[in-house]
């Protein structure tokens, strides 16, 4: 069985490992191939790259971007990216600029109720890149007890709706594809199940999706269900998109899958990395 991981997070954004830290980990749990896809940033990648050709890994440059559609937040993995395409990397540049606005919004949000000291509290937990975004703010929050772990902090305070919630423009999903494609990567939309979208407009991201040139679907993720996973798989199998696999690992204790806990891909479904020039039964 392949032991596959394509989507994590190092202190790069918000994960609490180094680059090389995350490889370690992968290693020791036996992750053959593995993909580093912190957010909005690439960073990381040149270091994982190095650690991973030591412990005889096959790595993956990724990336997860950040992307306003229909005045929501989805985001889109780029999968096989060239970290040295321009646009690519100016777009992400732009991206992080924005990232400082929304975490003052986010500070205020949670100050008018009555959390004071958010923003400093969140930058202390911030990476070596100062990139900050909402798990900064949920360490910051579990930390000084007014949740308990992530899924409820999120819940409680991060989310439409919540006293820490700002809203926020991002990029669009058109030139994010146009960057992830341009640089000869794959566009894949992660954990589809976190935007709680209905039926129609689902089928309407899939589809203006598929027609900007996006190709797979992130079925297995820590965020869904089983139930959940044979539903993408057969949306994977109607829109003809490939599919993916990620355990979202941010660090220990704080993510649902670990790496290298991953489940099998449904059957039927075309993985992403089949033309890839990777092992492909490992």
């Amino acid at each position: 069985m392949l032991n596959i991981d394509l989507h994590c997070h190092s202190t790069v954004s918000d994960g609490v490992l180094t680059p090389a830290q995350l490889v370690e980990r992968a290693f020791q749990r036996g992750v053959k191939i593995l993909a580093l896809t912190d957010h909005d940033d690439i960073a990381g990648l040149e270091e994982a790259s190095m650690a991973a050709f030591e412990k005889n890994i096959t790595f993956i440059n990724g990336v997860e971007i950040s992307v306003s559609w229909r005045g929501r937040t989805i985001h889109v993995l780029g999968l096989n990216v060239d970290p040295n395409f321009q646009p690519l990397v100016g777009g992400l540049a732009a991206i992080r600029a924005g990232r400082i606005q929304r975490a003052r919004n986010i500070a205020a949000a949670l100050e008018k109720a009555g959390i004071e000291g958010s923003l400093e509290g969140a930058y202390a937990f911030v990476g070596v890149r100062g990139l900050i975004g909402r798990t900064h703010f949920a360490r910051f929050l579990i930390e000084k007890g007014y949740a308990k772990d992530m899924k409820s902090v999120f819940k409680k305070y991060l989310v439409k709706g919540k006293p820490g919630y700002a809203h926020h423009e991002w990029a669009a999903l058109s030139e994010v594809i146009e960057w992830i494609t341009g640089s000869g990567g794959r566009a894949v939309i992660a954990h589809p199940a976190r935007y709680n979208l209905g039926k129609n407009v689902l089928n309407d991201l899939f589809d203006e999706f598929s027609a900007l040139g996006g190709g797979a679907l992130e079925v297995i993720s820590a965020s869904h269900t089983p139930q959940q996973v044979e539903i993408f798989a057969e949306h994977a199998r109607k829109h003809d998109f490939l599919v993916s696999c990620g355990s979202d690992f941010h660090g220990p204790g704080e993510s649902y899958y670990d790496l290298g806990q991953l489940p099998k891909l449904p059957v039927g479904c075309v993985p992403v990395w089949h033309d890839w020039k990777v092992p492909q039964n490992v």
